[in-house]
């Protein structure tokens, strides 16, 4: 890959690239919706990576090249701005502004884009091309900022330069990964530790249903208001809770259930969900896979019944594929209404329940099915 880049990167512009980053794409292996509830998530990076060769300019000027799109796009430091249809160069673009924002004297620069983390799967790739920019600029201008402090930069370049008010996790996944670990991560505090995620024998299949439903965005802010109106039912009784990360069973079937039973069922999941996190990193310490296999099914479960979230197409490869002894555990990963389920197969049986789970899905849902195997891999790095 080193070798490639640095050969396109000639032929591009003519000199040799100064650095050359991965960045990675990353899963959540449970942990859903607790993010925007001040709960804790599981997210991991994957061996699907952005990478961006970059050399400074002796001039103002910035000159990107995506190499998978076969676009190039031109602008210069004092002309920072979002490109108006969303497109791969606010990415770089964004990433880039936050330097200036801080102060840091900003030189013009060359840089070619390659990915291989699938698009619009919900596998953040969009994540992966921010923290390898903000990663490979820190390191050109020597501005020597902790990862930590990385991590804002690039979420910063997804809200203003995309116009998504994205919460921490993606990019702390991409920037702070381990190989064959899982990050433990408050989105409260930002506190995490490692969690070690040995599959021996054992692979990530991800599987693209091809289909995102247009109730994604409107039901997600539906779901976070109905969230914030079971605190408000609790909050008079116990002031000290904040948000559901705070809340038990208890006060839901005390101050909730009898008022509005669908907020019960939507905040219950929640709840629900937080501990099921706990419990699925015991499992992980003690290296029961398959115990941590059956939370990820409950979760699916939860998700489609109480969360609501689900779509026929979830529903259909996850129901394919529960009771298939290969299959350690499955679920909806992400929004909801459509992208990808997150499967762990053994690996010798992976291209027999493809081969299986392909035409079925196609048959029935009319829609292709496409399928991503992944490990888990460090964050990232200088190649």
């Amino acid at each position: 890959m080193k070798n490639e880049l640095t050969r396109l990167f000639i032929e591009q512009f003519q000199t040799s690239p100064q650095v050359i980053v991965r960045s990675p794409g990353r899963v959540n292996i449970i942990g859903e919706h607790a993010d925007y509830n001040n709960g804790f998530v599981l997210p991991a990076a994957i061996d699907k990576a952005a990478y961006i060769a970059i050399s400074l300019r002796a001039d103002d000027e910035i000159h990107l090249c995506a190499v998978d799109l076969k676009e190039n796009f031109s602008t210069n430091i004092h002309n920072l701005k979002p490109i108006g249809d969303v497109s791969w160069s606010n990415y770089i673009l964004g990433s880039a502004a936050q330097f200036v924002k801080k102060g840091i004297s900003l030189k013009g620069f060359n840089a070619l884009l390659t990915s291989d983390v699938p698009i619009g799967a919900g596998l953040s790739s969009s994540a992966a091309v921010e923290c390898a920019t903000v990663f490979a600029l820190d390191y050109l201008l020597r501005t020597g900022y902790e990862r930590i402090e990385m991590v804002s930069m690039a979420q910063k370049a997804e809200h203003e330069y995309a116009g998504v008010m994205c919460g921490i996790m993606d990019q702390f996944a991409s920037m702070m990964g381990k190989a064959n670990q899982v990050i433990k991560l408050d989105c409260r505090s930002l506190s995490y530790q490692y969690v070690p995620f040995k599959l021996d024998g054992i692979k990530i299949l991800l599987l693209n249903t091809n289909v995102k439903h247009s109730l994604a965005s409107s039901e997600y802010n539906t779901r976070r208001a109905e969230c914030e109106k079971a605190i408000e039912l609790i909050k008079p009784h116990h002031p000290s809770v904040a948000s559901l990360r705070d809340a038990t069973v208890e006060m839901l079937d005390q101050y909730v259930l009898p008022v509005n039973e669908l907020v019960y069922r939507r905040s219950r999941f929640v709840v629900d969900e937080m501990e099921r996190l706990n419990d699925a990193c015991k499992y992980l310490e003690q290296n029961d896979i398959a115990s941590m296999g059956e939370c990820m099914f409950e979760t699916h479960e939860g998700l489609s019944s109480q969360y609501e979230v689900s779509c026929k197409e979830l529903d259909f490869l996850v129901n394919f594929v529960k009771d298939r002894p290969e299959v350690i555990g499955a679920r909806m990963m992400g929004g909801g209404f459509g992208g990808c389920t997150i499967n762990l197969v053994q690996e010798n049986a992976i291209a027999q329940l493809i081969s299986e789970i392909k035409p079925a899905y196609e048959a029935a849902m009319n829609l292709p099915l496409d399928f991503y195997i992944a490990s888990i891999e460090n964050g990232t790095e200088i190649l």
